[in-house]
């Protein structure tokens, strides 16, 4: 709804001139007088539309800034999967070897890709009960 509103009123303000325009009934006596007012009502739609194009010109800026971010929210979920897809593929072969070699190899669990294994506590600082 906030982005909505800049533009509505810039589009309000684009129209009110127009509809001035058309609410003339009489066109004035002097031709000068106008020349004059369609002068003013031209320079009101051009800087009412570069209020616009300014509006759209933020809200693409906006919308960029966002996609980049999502991108790069992908690039590292998708670079997280494959070192998962990595080791898993590493694990099974050797496991692989390990088989046709006739070696008997403990299941491990999967460990997730990124975080370091865990360390059992030292015997010297283990807790006393």
């Amino acid at each position: 709804m906030k982005r909505h509103f800049p533009l509505a009123i810039a589009l309000a303000s684009v129209l009110s001139p127009v509809w001035t325009a058309y609410a003339a009934d009489d066109p004035p006596a002097d031709p000068t007088l106008a020349h004059d007012q369609a002068k003013a009502v031209s320079d009101g739609v051009k800087r009412n539309a570069k209020v616009v194009a300014d509006a759209a010109k933020a809200g693409a800026k906006q919308i960029a800034v966002a996609a980049k971010q999502v991108a790069h929210e992908v690039a590292v979920t998708s670079k997280e999967g494959a070192q998962e897809v990595a080791a898993t593929a590493k694990r099974g072969a050797a496991r692989t070897k390990a088989a046709v070699n006739g070696e008997k190899t403990p299941s491990q669990p999967a460990k997730p890709a990124g975080k370091p294994p865990e360390k059992p506590p030292s015997p010297e600082k283990a807790p006393t009960s």
